[in-house]
């Protein structure tokens, strides 16, 4: 039975989680708690926590408020539903405090049904470029509340194991991290560094190309079948599932089928028309896509011009 002080918690939990979805943001003292709370939570969790089925995977969210509700709404409800993100949370779109709060409480207060990992944009860098510091700034008229969170994001897991079959991060491999257990040792409470294992386990993208490539990000690697399919052997995996890159059909297999790409923004920047989609694993590791459109309400959230124009395209 929980203690009356869990109860309370909990209480206050829905209630700011019912205020970010119909309200809007929480305040700098309570996002600044959140972050406090969130980050004791996550350090307690390993650089490859384990997941069990059946779960729902979900890739880039990008500050889409309103789609990162619709995805809920589909997918199904927390606690009834088990979700793993891939990260991207944040920069974009123009909701990146309500998105991570959201998550962040959700965190929170059904830390056993939702796991997230860190994308290439939960870190101070990034941030500073892409929009969520600017809108950090223009919410809350100081920086920190984008520096509680940043400093949370430092503590989110790289990797996921599904079921000891199915691994799962942002980006994608690294020629310097051929086992789970390499992962696994790695001290991932930091910045983003700008190389090495954890750097291109955010950075790195699947390529027709055999073997390693430079990739055009400036970051990480690109990486052929040959080594996805080595991998996968090594540590007897049957799928990388991962996230990262705009797919027009919100998911894309490749290497065939040792790779999987997810993508969960719909009509992503609010202007480059793609579905997104969820990969849900049901409890016999069977796979069923689900497919979804922005919901009549991005319009409300989308500006009257690209939010893009004015910063690098590097995404797309």
């Amino acid at each position: 039975m929980a203690a009356p002080d869990e109860f309370k918690i909990n209480r206050d939990l829905e209630r700011q989680i019912e205020h970010v979805c119909v309200e809007g943001a929480l305040t700098e003292p309570q996002c600044r708690w959140l972050c406090e709370q969130v980050t004791d939570v996550l350090q307690d969790e390993s650089n490859c926590p384990p997941v069990r089925c059946p779960v729902t995977v979900c890739g880039d969210i990008h500050g889409q408020f309103c789609d990162l509700q619709e995805l809920l709404r589909i997918s199904g409800p927390l606690p009834e539903t088990n979700y793993l993100f891939l990260g991207d949370y944040v920069d974009r779109g123009h909701n990146s405090v309500r998105t991570i709060s959201l998550l962040f409480l959700y965190k929170l207060r059904h830390r056993d049904r939702i796991t997230l990992l860190r994308g290439n944009h939960e870190c101070r860098q990034i941030t500073q470029v892409y929009g969520f510091f600017d809108e950090c700034l223009q919410t809350y008229s100081t920086p920190a509340v984008w520096k509680a969170f940043t400093e949370a994001f430092d503590y989110l897991p790289v990797t996921a194991l599904i079921d000891s079959r199915i691994v799962c991060m942002h980006g994608g491999l690294s020629p310097s991290a051929d086992t789970l257990d390499e992962i696994r040792q790695l001290d991932r409470i930091q910045e983003v560094p700008h190389d090495g294992p954890m750097c291109d386990l955010l950075w790195s993208d699947p390529d027709e190309r055999a073997g390693w490539g430079v990739s055009p990000r400036g970051a990480g690697y690109t990486f052929g079948q040959d080594v996805s399919e080595q991998f996968n052997h090594t540590n007897a995996l049957k799928l990388i599932a991962r996230a990262h890159q705009l797919v027009m059909e919100g998911y894309n297999w490749c290497h065939e089928k040792q790779v999987v790409t997810i993508f969960s923004a719909p009509n992503y920047c609010y202007r480059c028309g793609n579905q997104a989609a969820v990969l849900e694993i049901d409890e016999h590791m069977r796979y069923t896509f689900l497919q979804f459109d922005p919901p009549p309400l991005q319009k409300e959230e989308a500006p009257s011009r690209g939010p893009c124009r004015s910063i690098p395209d590097y995404f797309l």
